[in-house]
C-alpha cells in the first residue's frame, strides 16, 4: 500500500473522479427522462416535520410538506397553503386558505392549521418553533378556509414564521407515528442511511407542478464522492458543493454552478458550567480568531470575515459601527482571560463534525488560534447525526456550527441567540441573556422600520459584549447540476437552504 493521500490532494477538481475508478464514466447512467437523482450531503437523521435536524433533512421536508406561506424564486414571501393574509388589530393575523389537498386526498382546512399549532406548542413538544407557538393566545376557525391567529403580544414577523420549513401544516388525521403533508412529492420508500425515493403528488395545489416524474435522493456523506458522482453522470444535482471544487465545476461545460452568499460559520458555548458562563471568556474566544485565515483554509477564499452578528451588509438593519466588533486581538483575548481568573488558560472540548470538510477545517483552524491564547481545545469530530444530538444535549464546551438565518429579516437570527428558547444544537447551551430576549421580542412586535432598526442596533450592541455566539465567516453556498437540469434555483441570501422549494419547477432531460 502506498503512502496515505492527504485530504487536500483529493480536493482539486477532476482529481477526485480520477481517483475513483469504480464510478461510471460520464453518461454511463441509464437516465430515465424526468427522473432526477439528487446527491444529499448526509442522510437525514429525521424528517419529522417540526424538528430541526440539519439542511439535508430540511431539503427533503421541502419536497414533502408545505406551510401557510413560503418563498418565490426571487426570495419574496408568497402565499402557499394560504392564498392571502392580513392584520387583525395589533395581536391578530387572518389567513385565507386556498383550495389545497393533503397527500391523503383530504382538504387542507382551518382545523388542520389549528391542530398543527397546538401540537407544536404542546407541553411535551420538541418542535423547533415550540416557544414561538406557545406565544399564540388562541386560534379561531370561523370557517374551513379562514384561520385567525392571535398572539399574546404583537408579532410583525408571524407570516415569516409560517414560511419556515420547520412549520409545515400537517393533517390532523395523520395516522399515529406518521405525518401527512401537502407538498409536491410523496415519500414512497427509503433505505435507511442510503436513499429516499419520492414520486409526484397528483393533487398538488399548483397546476402543472411538479414537473419531475420522481426524485431519488442519495446520501453522499463524503464531499469528494459527491462531486465525483456528478462529474461521472451518476447524479444530476448536488448540494453543499465543496468550496475547493467550485472553480473546476464552474469551468466544466457539462455542468452548472449556482452559488449565493448567505450562510455563515459561528461558535457556540455551553454556559451551564465554567468557564463559558463568563462573558469575558466568551469574548476572549471571539477576539482570538484570525478570520482571514479561516476564509482561506476552509472556504478557499469563497467567503469573508464575520466579526459581528450575521446580518448582511445589504440589509437595512446592518450596523456598520459593529463590523469589527470581534476583530482579532490576541492581547485583548489574553487580558480578558486573566481578568476572568485564567491567566494560564484552560483545557476544554471543541465539538464539530468530520462529515463536512468546512466544519472540520474550521474546527482545526479555531483550535490553533485558541491554543495561541492559552485555550487548549480537544477536537470531537463525530458524524453529523451524532453532532446534532450532542449539540441538543449540550455535550460540549465550544461547538462549531454553520447554517443560514431562518429568513432575511433580522428576526431570522433569533433562534441562534435567544437563550430563552428550548435547547437546540444551533444556539449556545444554557446561555440566557435577558436583554437580548427582550429586544428580540420588541423588534418582532414593532411595525415601524425605523424603530425596529434602533431596537436591533441596541440588541447587537449587547451581543457584542455578552457574546451569545461568535461570528466567524460568511461563506458561499453552492448547488451544482448537469446542464440538462432546469428550473432549480439557489434562493438568495439566508434563503439558500430553502432552495428545495424549487424542486416543484425543476425538470431534467
Amino acid at each position: 500500500m502506498g503512502p496515505p493521500i492527504s485530504r487536500r490532494a483529493v480536493l482539486a477538481g477532476t482529481a477526485a473522479t480520477a481517483m475513483l475508478p469504480f464510478l461510471h464514466a460520464p453518461g454511463a447512467r441509464a437516465a430515465t427522462p424526468g427522473m432526477l437523482t439528487f446527491a444529499l450531503s448526509s442522510f437525514p437523521p429525521t424528517i419529522q416535520p417540526w424538528a430541526n435536524s440539519g439542511t439535508a433533512a430540511a431539503t427533503v421536508k421541502l419536497m414533502i410538506y408545505r406551510g401557510l406561506t413560503s418563498y418565490g424564486p426571487d426570495g419574496a414571501l408568497r402565499g402557499e397553503l394560504a392564498e392571502s393574509w392580513s392584520r387583525l388589530g395589533t395581536e391578530g393575523w387572518e389567513f385565507r386558505l386556498r383550495d389545497a389537498n393533503f397527500q391523503n386526498g383530504e382538504k387542507v382546512t382551518a382545523a388542520d392549521v389549528k391542530w398543527t399549532i397546538e401540537q407544536i406548542a404542546a407541553e411535551r413538544s420538541t418542535a423547533y418553533f415550540r416557544a414561538e407557538m406557545q406565544g399564540v393566545a388562541r386560534v379561531d376557525t370561523p370557517d374551513e378556509r379562514t384561520v385567525r391567529i392571535y398572539t399574546r403580544q404583537p408579532v410583525a414577523t408571524l407570516p415569516i414564521w409560517m414560511a419556515s420549513y420547520h412549520m409545515p401544516i400537517i393533517s390532523r388525521n395523520s395516522p399515529r407515528g406518521s405525518s401527512i403533508g401537502a407538498g409536491p412529492f410523496i415519500l414512497k420508500r427509503q433505505e435507511r442511511g442510503v436513499s429516499l425515493e419520492l414520486e409526484p403528488f397528483a393533487g398538488y395545489h399548483r397546476p402543472g407542478l411538479p414537473k419531475l416524474r420522481g426524485i431519488r435522493a442519495v446520501a453522499y456523506a463524503d464531499e469528494n464522492l459527491r462531486v465525483a458522482a456528478l462529474r461521472a453522470g451518476d447524479v444530476d444535482l448536488i448540494e453543499y458543493v465543496p468550496w475547493q471544487a467550485m472553480d473546476a465545476i464552474a469551468a466544466d461545460a457539462a455542468l452548472k454552478l449556482e452559488t449565493v452568499d448567505g450562510a455563515f460559520m459561528f461558535l457556540l458555548f455551553n454556559a451551564t458550567r465554567p468557564p463559558f458562563n463568563d462573558a469575558r471568556v466568551r469574548k476572549a474566544v471571539a477576539h482570538a480568531i484570525k478570520r482571514d485565515e479561516l476564509v482561506r483554509a476552509a472556504f478557499f477564499g469563497r467567503g469573508s470575515p464575520l466579526m459581528q452578528l450575521p446580518i448582511p451588509e445589504t440589509s437595512p438593519f446592518y450596523n456598520r459601527e459593529f463590523h469589527d466588533g470581534w476583530r482579532y486581538d490576541a492581547d485583548l483575548a489574553k487580558r480578558l482571560l486573566t481578568e476572568a481568573g485564567h491567566p494560564n488558560g484552560f483545557s476544554c472540548s471543541l465539538l464539530s463534525t468530520a462529515q463536512y470538510g468546512m466544519h472540520k477545517d474550521t474546527a482545526e483552524v479555531v483550535q490553533q488560534h485558541l491554543a495561541a491564547v492559552g485555550i487548549r481545545a480537544e477536537l470531537n469530530l463525530p458524524d453529523w447525526a451524532t453532532r446534532v444530538t450532542a449539540g441538543n444535549r449540550g455535550q460540549y464546551d465550544i461547538a462549531v456550527q454553520g447554517t443560514a438565518a431562518d429568513s432575511n429579516d433580522p428576526d431570522g437570527i433569533a433562534n441562534f441567540i435567544d437563550g430563552s428558547l428550548a435547547p437546540s444544537y444551533v444556539r449556545s447551551h444554557g446561555l440566557k441573556i435577558d436583554r437580548i430576549t427582550e429586544l428580540l421580542a420588541a423588534g418582532r412586535a414593532e411595525l415601524d422600520e425605523g424603530k425596529r432598526r434602533d431596537i436591533y442596533r441596541e440588541m447587537e450592541q449587547v451581543a457584542i459584549e455578552q457574546v451569545p455566539l461568535v461570528g466567524l465567516t460568511w461563506r458561499s453556498q453552492g448547488y451544482a447540476m448537469r446542464r440538462q437540469v432546469t428550473g432549480f434555483r439557489n434562493l438568495p441570501g439566508a434563503l439558500t437552504f430553502y432552495s428545495g422549494l424549487t424542486f416543484e419547477t425543476t425538470e431534467v432531460a
